[in-house]
């Protein structure tokens, strides 16, 4: 379970990313984030690993402060949270195999990490995961080879080898085109419904969102100003959100 308790942002020139967030997302949630380009989308997004750091109130991963996480505290519950990224983040001249096995560098010392001295344990769940992505084909191809589609699957299949809970997905279909987009949407909501992984999307297709969610948070300069099933996406919400409405003109956070 994730938690916002009074999450806020302020930037150094000002800029509020976030204003007074408070959220919780259960086990096994499939989320959507909508809203404007600098809504606050990523900023919510990556202030759950804490690669975005908030100015005000704490946020909880199961009940433990990653807000407040020693740098030891920090490194372990990272382990339980993966993130998908736009650009993929693959080093690009490595195999496939070598990227997903890079998603356990949290669990092991530098002098194996560097060397590569991972387990016989972890080399099978490696070509496990990639069955699960249907790229066990490619286990031995560099990712400088392969279609951005594949791509962004082999970065899929390395959060499942690192085995977390969570998996944050930043625009994770923005540089592909629509059918592979799909295609990748589809494979999250897989993995979300098969293996009870908690998704989180940052998505500028409506569409998409709509299709694969559970759930839709929507942003307007750093405020939450929807949270409801997708079914309640009407037009007037999304008029709101894109138009740039006050949220103050109608309040549309409450679940039904």
């Amino acid at each position: 379970m994730i938690t916002f308790q009074h999450v806020s942002k302020t930037y150094p020139n000002g800029v509020r990313g976030l204003v007074d967030i408070d959220l919780t997302i259960g086990d096994g949630e499939f989320v959507s984030i909508i809203g404007l380009s600098g809504a606050g989308k990523s900023t919510l997004l990556r202030s759950i690993n804490r690669l975005n750091d908030i100015t005000e109130g704490e946020i909880l991963i199961d009940g433990r402060s990653i807000t407040r996480a020693n740098k030891r505290e920090l490194k372990l519950i990272r382990r339980t949270i993966g993130l998908i990224s736009q650009q993929f983040n693959l080093v690009k001249r490595s195999t496939v195999q070598r990227n997903v096995l890079s998603g356990k560098l949290g669990y092991y010392s530098n002098v194996k990490s560097i060397l590569g001295l991972f387990s016989r344990e972890d080399y099978a769940l490696c070509t496990q995961v990639l069955e699960k992505v249907n790229l066990s084909d490619k286990l031995h191809e560099r990712c400088d080879n392969l279609s951005g589609g594949q791509q962004q699957r082999v970065s899929i299949a390395r959060t499942l080898f690192q085995e977390a809970g969570i998996i944050l997905a930043d625009e994770p279909v923005a540089s592909l085109d629509p059918a592979t987009s799909q295609e990748i949407m589809a494979e999250l909501r897989s993995i979300n419904q098969s293996m009870d992984k908690t998704v989180i999307v940052n998505i500028h297709s409506i569409e998409l969102a709509r299709k694969f969610s559970d759930r839709i948070l929507a942003l307007q300069d750093g405020r939450l100003v929807f949270d409801g099933p997708p079914a309640a996406l009407d037009d007037d919400v999304l008029r709101m959100v894109y138009k740039g409405d006050s949220f103050l003109q109608e309040d549309r956070r409450g679940r039904p």
